[in-house]
């Protein structure tokens, strides 16, 4: 028997945001803290800042939220206008020219596989659809329907021509899938944005699962971020402060269905083509979303050993494993 069950986006997070108010000390000018948020990239993407002029801080997360709406309408497989599904559409059948931004973005991917084995591989679309997970909650997967879109997957797939700026797939059936990376990359983008106004210190939230915290709010060292111990009943397993860096969450309790006694997610292993199995959730750490929310997934798949001995320079790591008790622990 297969049971269904997603959860809406904010009550999956794993992050409890702790922020500070702005309050003036002496003749310190006081701060004035301003938010915004979208509905974009299948999740919603809040913005929160700080800054002396209220007028500036709401034009800025303005343009921010307006950034992720048009990285929404690049990097989309759901929007058939999109060029990402134009792309998936077209490119079995001849070279595709692509934006330079989107073509940076492939390359970025490619490499990415390379460096984790291919446990990270956009590519897996036709595994997301074969278990449901594509606008769905997922379903178990015929074998015979596993195999067949396993012979559609892999990085290796997708031929990138840099002197003509075209993505050509090797295969008909052949579907990228932007899931792993979109809201990283449009995280990085939004804090560019940001940035550019002359803002120091805001939270920039993908859904809280994917996040930079860019300077300090008023009177705090950074943002202080809790790691809570998934489980029926979680708690709070660790607190941290993050300042310039980003933290993305990858975890079974996201997207999910039972069948057969056991949790399948949507964590999918590019190499065997089911759901990853034995972790219960991987927090990365880093100074770019963009590479958190990538890294989650390999660290995800390839257990704390993998992890321990490739993980990135420059990186921290918390993994829970999917057992009685969720041993969570720093990866050392």
């Amino acid at each position: 028997m297969v049971r269904p069950h997603r959860l809406g986006a904010l009550l999956v997070v794993m992050c409890s945001l702790v922020l500070s108010r702005a309050a003036p000390s002496g003749h310190e000018k006081a701060l004035v803290r301003e938010q915004g948020s979208i509905d974009t990239m299948g999740s919603l993407i809040a913005v929160e800042a700080y800054g002396s002029n209220a007028n500036q801080v709401r034009a800025a997360i303005s343009d921010a939220l307006d950034e992720a709406a048009r990285l929404d309408a690049m990097l989309s497989n759901y929007k058939p206008h999109s060029e990402w599904s134009k792309m998936n559409r077209l490119a079995a059948q001849q070279a595709v020219p692509v934006s330079e931004e989107l073509f940076r973005l492939l390359a970025a991917c490619q490499e990415y596989s390379r460096e984790s084995e291919g446990t990270f591989d956009i590519s897996v679309g036709p595994l997301m659809k074969v278990w449901g997970f594509y606008k769905h909650s997922g379903h178990l997967a015929d074998r015979t329907a596993v195999l067949n879109a396993l012979q559609l997957v892999g990085y290796r797939n997708i031929i990138l021509d840099p002197k003509n700026r075209t993505v050509r797939f090797t295969k008909q059936g052949v579907e990228l899938d932007p899931g792993g990376i979109g809201k990283g990359y449009a995280v990085d983008r939004m804090v560019d944005v940001l940035r550019k106004h002359g803002v120091r210190a805001a939270l920039v939230s993908a859904a809280g699962s994917s996040i930079y915290a860019l300077g300090a709010p008023p009177h705090r060292k950074g943002w202080r971020i809790d790691l809570n111990s998934p489980g029926d009943s979680p708690g709070r397993a660790q607190s941290v402060t993050l300042r310039d860096e980003s933290l993305s969450t990858s975890g079974n309790y996201e997207k999910f269905f039972y069948a057969n006694g056991k949790r399948w997610s949507h964590i999918m292993d590019p190499r065997t083509g089911y759901p990853a199995q034995g972790m219960r959730s991987v927090s990365v750490i880093a100074p770019r979303t963009i590479d958190s929310e990538v890294w989650a997934k390999p660290y995800y798949i390839l257990g704390r050993k993998w992890t321990s001995r490739h993980k990135k320079c420059g990186f921290r790591v918390f993994m829970c494993e999917d057992q009685p008790g969720a041993n969570c622990a720093w990866v050392r």
